[in-house]
């Protein structure tokens, strides 16, 4: 009976621990693929989060590059992000973005004669102006001259100017700063009364590649709201870049906001008295007087004003026409 017992214990003892050993296999084994299907969706996550930070940091941003497609690549917090992620980008919107222009700074100058031939300035700054709506110069065919003056501060000149200019039925462009506009009120309604364009010439004179898109957009209207309190006329057309100096960028930026940047082919060294005085501005125009010209003057200068009448009078006896910046951006 004893033996009979060990047989059957060990008949059955000995499957039964195999059925127990192969179930606890088969649950292992399942346990394993449960964990071997979750952890490879893991990586394929890790990998494709570090896969876009690469992508993104691949052309890293510095202050030195000027291709607009790198600036573009910034990256950016997830928390900062305000648009869908399906918005498309625009990438012609990137390549023309006016912050990835060119700011070199370049001041305005001249090969000029005495031959009353127009002054000659590189292709590539011809094309660049014509590009932004900035304007120099007019027609090389016909004999007409457009006068212009930059108001800094008043010298007490503005006045015998204005007369000047309605007695001889001239009209001109006087370029304001924000100073002038804020103390000159009654003049500026002049000139706008007597069918003068006024134009910008900023808030505080800066040179403008030296100052940010949005300082340069603060300078600019500044003195179109103070124009504006003056005259009840909303905006600016005309400006004219302080001391000349200009870059791509704030061609481009000034353009976009609607102005027209006007420089000049005749220019005198008038804002300190010359040598001799009324006659040698008088000269200085007169020398240099061909098809086309944009004049400057500064109306500060006592010899410019002193020599204006007779300016006026003898470039109309030579057969020159005056006509406005309006006629200049139309031809």
């Amino acid at each position: 009976m004893r033996s009979l017992k060990q047989f059957f214990n060990k008949k059955f003892y000995i499957p039964a621990l195999v059925v127990l050993v192969i179930l606890f296999g088969l649950a292992l084994k399942s346990n394993l693929d449960v964990v071997k299907e979750i952890k490879p969706a893991s990586n394929v996550e890790e990998e494709n989060t570090t896969d876009k930070t690469v992508s993104i940091n691949k052309e890293p941003l510095s202050s030195n590059v000027s291709s607009p497609d790198i600036a573009f690549d910034k990256p950016v917090p997830n928390s900062a992000i305000t648009e869908p992620e399906t918005k498309p980008t625009n990438t012609n919107q990137q390549k023309d973005s006016i912050s990835a222009l060119s700011n070199s700074k370049a001041g305005w100058g001249l090969k000029t004669n005495n031959e009353h031939q127009q002054p000659e300035i590189p292709t590539s700054i011809n094309s660049l102006l014509k590009k932004y709506k900035a304007y120099w110069i007019g027609n090389p065919e016909d004999k007409i001259v457009y006068l212009t003056f930059d108001e800094g501060y008043e010298n007490g000149y503005t006045p015998k100017i204005l007369d000047i200019l309605k007695s001889n039925d001239v009209k001109a462009a006087f370029f304001v700063t924000g100073h002038y506009v804020k103390t000159q009120p009654d003049l500026v309604k002049r000139m706008v009364d007597e069918g003068h364009i006024v134009g910008n010439h900023t808030d505080s004179h800066p040179s403008m590649p030296d100052i940010s898109d949005e300082q340069i957009k603060q300078e600019l209207q500044i003195v179109e709201n103070e124009y504006q309190n003056i005259t009840d006329i909303k905006g600016m057309t005309y400006l004219r870049p302080p001391k000349g100096e200009y870059s791509e960028r704030t061609l481009a930026l000034t353009s976009e906001m609607g102005y027209s940047s006007i420089f000049w082919s005749i220019a005198l060294v008038d804002w300190v008295p010359m040598p001799n005085g009324s006659d040698q501005a008088y000269q200085g125009v007169m020398d240099k007087l061909h098809n086309g010209a944009v004049i400057l003057l500064h109306a500060i200068s006592k010899d410019d004003t002193e020599a204006l009448d007779k300016i006026i009078k003898d470039v109309k006896a030579q057969g020159y026409t005056f006509k406005t910046l309006d006629d200049l951006v139309k031809e």
